[in-house]
């Protein structure tokens, strides 16, 4: 009559436990390196919309006919508007969109902004990223409203390519 296991069968037993523990530490290490390269994709996806949705609000919002662009070379425009989007908590706060060493800056004031800044201007800064270029078209069309053509070329990140109509219409 037998009453306990063999060393053989605990052997083996033992020998099974430590193969299924291994894959499933292996599956364990796969998913947690696929979770950290989705959850990095996932920020830089976030990041790239809300870059154009800051761009998007800013010049949909703007207040009519107060969008001036200026050209300062083939790839790189100044631009300053009025509009009723402001990241700062600002009532109609002055936008301007400049590219400095290669950066695009947006800032944000409560008065009107021009190029080249002055000393006495007080705004907030925000730096969209490092660009190639930054080029704005207007629309020539004889339309009831305001088109814009955004082309951002990021150097490390997706270019954007907007096509956008002026909502605050007079």
């Amino acid at each position: 009559m037998r009453k306990g296991f063999t060393l053989i069968e605990l052997l083996i037993s033992i020998t099974i436990l430590s193969i299924m523990m291994l894959f499933l530490y292996k599956s364990y290490a796969s998913l947690n390196h696929s979770n950290s390269f989705y959850k990095q994709e996932v920020a830089t996806l976030k990041e790239e919309e809300s870059l154009k949705k800051i761009i998007f609000l800013d010049f949909s919002l703007a207040l009519s006919q107060s969008i001036t662009i200026q050209n300062q070379d083939t790839k790189e425009d100044a631009v300053f508007m009025q509009s009723t989007n402001s990241l700062h908590k600002r009532y109609n706060p002055y936008l301007a969109y400049i590219i400095k060493n290669h950066k695009l800056y947006r800032l944000e004031s409560l008065k009107p902004l021009s190029y080249p800044l002055s000393v006495e201007s007080e705004f907030s800064v925000d730096s969209l990223g490092k660009v190639s270029a930054f080029r704005v078209y207007k629309s020539d069309a004889n339309t009831s409203s305001e088109l814009f053509l955004v082309h951002v070329n990021f150097k490390e990140k997706e270019d954007i390519l907007l096509k956008i109509k002026v909502l605050n219409q007079n």
